[in-house]
């Protein structure tokens, strides 16, 4: 067990013949007394020092692990974010891919469609080309008979008579 001031201070040494000055070792037990309470307080002081250093190190280590924990944590989120991101524009592409193949299929539809309405009007015009030429060539062959001749002089006779 260590020493204390007090076992310094009360401390008695036996007396003998021609032994040390009283007086002078009484101030060195006196200067130990001193330099030890002050080497004690010291300790005290580094001890009570080294307990809150101990303390922090301790908080610093909870907040350390809590911080690896978060780190951990928004690692797993971020990947599992990425995974989501990654199926959601899985999803978008093919949902675009159906709705491209759907427009393809109804623009072809359309397409032809309108051939067949295309190669309607030629047939058609084609038809009503044909009626026209008739037509036209049988108002021509009207022209050209005789009758026509016959009404075109009946009435000049009809005006020369009228004239009369």
């Amino acid at each position: 067990m260590p020493l204390t001031p007090l076992d310094i201070h009360n401390k008695e040494f036996s007396r003998g013949f021609r032994g040390y000055d009283e007086d002078e070792v009484n101030e060195f037990l006196d200067q130990i007394i001193k330099d030890y309470e002050t080497v004690l307080r010291e300790k005290k002081e580094l001890f009570e020092r080294v307990t809150e250093l101990d303390e922090k190190l301790e908080h610093f280590a909870n907040i350390e692990e809590t911080l690896n924990k978060s780190i951990l944590i928004a690692q797993e989120t971020a990947e599992e974010v990425r995974r989501n991101a990654q199926k959601e524009a899985q999803l978008i592409i093919k949902e675009a891919e159906k709705n491209a193949d759907r427009i393809i299929n109804e623009s072809l539809a359309k397409s032809r469609k309108i051939a067949i309405e295309i190669e309607e009007l030629k047939k058609q015009a084609s038809v009503y080309k044909m009626r026209f030429k008739m037509l036209i060539e049988a108002q021509l062959e009207m022209l050209s008979t005789d009758d026509w001749d016959d009404i075109t002089k009946a009435d000049t006779e009809e005006a020369e008579y009228e004239k009369a």
